[in-house]
């Protein structure tokens, strides 16, 4: 088995320009969050820590919410929502260019 080191990108800035986008799930702006990724193919949580920063989409209370710890959604559901929304996250961010230009796009999410 091989093993190696997750390299984290951490970014106060990142995540409020994440916040600054209004919710990429229900469009409410002026109460945005920067929700991290909860699934290990997206860089889910390991080991007690978030996904890395790269890894949020702009979402609202609720919304986070639910994606997070709702029981109104199936896993398939949470993931499906989450993943649409990270990937508006991400456009937006480059439309506006706010994209930090020393991290990647995340792979096989573009």
């Amino acid at each position: 088995m091989q093993y190696f080191k997750q390299t984290y990108f951490r970014s106060v800035k990142h995540l409020k320009n994440v916040a600054s986008l209004p919710c990429q799930v229900c469009g409410l702006d002026g109460q945005t969050q920067a929700a991290h990724s909860n699934w290990v193919q997206w860089g889910g949580k390991c080991k007690g820590k978030k996904a890395s920063d790269e890894y949020t989409a702009a979402m609202c209370q609720h919304c986070h919410y639910e994606i997070d710890q709702g029981g109104k959604l199936d896993k398939a559901e949470r993931q499906k929502i989450w993943l649409a929304a990270h990937k508006q996250t991400m456009r937006k961010l480059q439309a506006l260019g706010l994209w930090p230009t020393d991290v990647p796009l995340p792979e096989g999410l573009t």
